[in-house]
């Protein structure tokens, strides 16, 4: 099947002030999560899959421990989630995930952005519905039957698993992301994940070319540049490399 997601590696920030951006997000993101489920992550398995992904992402100690710090201090920033929609050059479908303390400010951050490269903001709804929620797992391994088998008697809900070059991948609905990577360890012991998330994934890709490339490059640079967007999922699909 194929499916194409984001890898997190290879998304890596390169410069030192892209980096600070990378942290600042990370650090985020580990405070809402262990204020959510607790800073204990023995007991509160998304914060452990997060915490593993800040130190593969080379995410220093000190961030990660500043944001369990003050997850478990009284007080702190009040973050909550908020998902934007909208058509951006190519008219490809956009999914921006947000940490926000002000969402009147993160809106009007957002939208400029739109506006600004003649894209359109939507409303909730208008293309999550072409997109689906999952987790993902990648790691090295090529006996797919053994990973469904252990899956399947952890009653974990699997969507598919695909087994392409040596790496076997795991799709399964982001409500079981916990269990799956659970289910995982424990049958496999402590497996080295190319690609351990949640994300939104287009059930079909937009092809984009010539000035709609650069657009949308544009665009995602500036989402980018703001600290409350997290994570942008898009459908498109870029011409390939000469």
């Amino acid at each position: 099947m194929g499916r194409a997601f984001q890898n997190r590696k290879e998304s890596m920030a390169k410069t030192a002030d892209a980096k600070t951006k990378v942290y600042s997000k990370y650090g985020r993101e580990i405070y809402v999560c262990a204020k959510s489920g607790g800073p204990d992550p023995h007991n509160n398995l998304a914060l452990r899959g997060l915490l593993d992904r800040a130190k593969k992402d080379q995410v220093p100690a000190h961030v990660i421990d500043k944001a369990l710090d003050k997850a478990t201090g009284a007080g702190g920033e009040d973050f909550s989630p908020a998902r934007y929609e909208g058509f951006g050059p190519g008219n490809v479908m956009l999914i921006i995930e947000c940490l926000t303390d002000n969402p009147n400010r993160t809106f009007g951050d957002v939208r400029g952005c739109f506006t600004k490269t003649k894209s359109k903001i939507g409303t909730p709804g208008t293309v999550s519905h072409m997109f689906d929620h999952c987790a993902i797992f990648a790691f090295a391994g090529e006996d797919e039957e053994s990973v469904l088998e252990a899956l399947m008697e952890a009653d974990v809900d699997v969507t598919d698993i695909e087994c392409e070059d040596g790496q076997i991948t795991v799709f399964a609905p982001h409500t079981e992301y916990a269990k799956a990577r659970q289910a995982l360890i424990d049958a496999f012991g402590a497996l080295d994940f190319d690609a351990d998330d949640i994300q939104f994934l287009p059930q079909t890709t937009t092809p984009i070319e010539g000035d709609d490339v650069a657009g949308l490059e544009k665009l995602m640079a500036m989402l980018n540049d703001f600290d409350d967007v997290q994570n942008i999922y898009h459908s498109a699909e870029f011409p390939e490399e000469a």
